[in-house]
């Protein structure tokens, strides 16, 4: 009996350290990596191009007065950009407003409401072509330079550009925590991945397509939710690459309660396990038949144990490891926790070592609980639409 629990528990520990040390050797390549990263200068003369900016709002009138206001100011010749507002679900008050500005409102209703329906709407909407097309969230606010850095990386020959999203705000413990999450992404899936040659990650704001291959993409998404890893699945399978626009700023509002915390999440991971379950053998088939690395890589990355959940488990499986009879050897835990964490920090900007992140740190134990806790709610949740709102701060500290 002992000696078959013994074999066991060898076997499980391996498998539990494998699966530990492929993914911590993944961040610490893509974290380096990313050290490297230098945006490439656009050689010859600036061409100007034509943009149309999406915004979708769905019960976003906290925000989406400001954020059309916001949008109307980039350093760009107005005759070049147009505003289009998806109106879904806001009050008559504020669709008011926003008609009395000098952008177009796609008033919407759908039975059930999805970001995807919302811009395929909008699409038919539009009666002009242009060079390109911006989608911005409801809450986002872009650098005034936002579009003349998206036109510059454009000229670099990309279809696809990803800006850089970053923290409109870090005056609660879980705003900053986000920020810090979103940051990171910037370095590891962003930067890292252009410095060896493969696509960016996209988000879902802050983004932008050559517009007839935006109109050909959305119109075969279907998704309620996730809808950017729907596209980004597509552009990587038809082999496009997506690029990165560290210079082209979006400031995106993080989330400041934990509540709003653990529906972001949850959409998040549900959409994550959902487009792994759809492309794991088409990744694997990929790789192999078209030598498709950055497809595969996509997949992987689904495949990948989200960073909050990794915090906590490699200290724990360390500690776990000094019991009698586990393996391998502690000293083998205690290298991979070092690695991963290692990983992880150099990937946070150097901003933000501040008196604040010790007030943040200690709200991570409370995101680590939700996001493990959000693993038992998932079922179903990529059948329904998931809406986090934004503005609101009650009830949470500043810090």
């Amino acid at each position: 009996m002992n000696e078959t629990y013994s074999s066991l528990t060898l076997i499980f520990g391996g498998i539990i350290f494998i699966i530990l040390l492929i993914q911590v050797a993944y961040l610490f390549i893509f974290s380096v990596a990313g050290r490297f990263y230098r945006e490439k200068k656009t050689s010859g003369k600036e061409t100007l191009s034509s943009f149309v900016l999406y915004i979708p709002s769905y019960k976003e009138d906290a925000v989406i007065l400001h954020t059309a206001e916001e949008a109307l100011k980039f350093d760009y010749p107005t005759e070049l950009f147009h505003v289009v507002i998806i109106a879904d679900s806001l009050k008559p008050a504020t669709i008011e407003k926003l008609k009395s500005m000098p952008l177009q409102v796609v008033e919407v209703k759908f039975e059930k409401s999805t970001k995807a329906k919302a811009l395929n709407r909008a699409i038919e909407e539009t009666s002009k072509n242009f060079d390109y097309a911006i989608v911005f969230d409801a809450d986002n606010i872009g650098a005034p330079d936002y579009l003349r850095q998206m036109n510059l990386a454009f000229q670099r020959g990309y279809l696809v550009v990803q800006g850089q999203r970053t923290a409109k705000n870090q005056d609660t413990s879980m705003a900053l925590l986000d920020a810090i999450s979103e940051a990171i992404n910037n370095h590891i899936f962003r930067k890292g991945h252009r410095v060896v040659g493969l696509s960016s990650a996209i988000i879902g704001s802050a983004m932008g397509l050559e517009f007839n291959l935006y109109k050909k993409v959305m119109a075969k998404i279907t998704a309620i939710g996730g809808f950017d890893k729907e596209m980004e699945m597509y552009l990587l399978k038809e082999k496009i690459t997506i690029d990165y626009a560290e210079k082209a700023i979006v400031y995106d509002e993080k989330v400041q309660k934990t509540e709003v915390f653990e529906k972001q999440r949850k959409r998040w991971l549900s959409a994550q396990l959902n487009y792994l379950r759809k492309n794991a053998l088409s990744g694997i088939i990929q790789l192999i038949t078209r030598g498709n690395v950055d497809y595969f890589d996509k997949v992987f990355q689904m495949a990948i144990i989200p960073r909050i959940m990794l915090l906590a488990l490699l200290p724990v499986s360390c500690l776990i490891s000094f019991l009698p009879g586990n393996a391998p050897s502690p000293w083998y835990w205690l290298g991979v926790w070092v690695i991963g964490y290692f990983s992880i920090l150099l990937a946070v900007p150097a901003s933000f070592f501040n008196q604040k992140l010790f007030s943040a740190l200690l709200k991570l134990p409370a995101g680590i609980f939700s996001t493990f806790k959000i693993l038992f709610k998932l079922k179903g949740a990529n059948k329904s639409f998931i809406h986090t709102p934004h503005g609101d701060t009650s009830g949470e500290k500043k810090i």
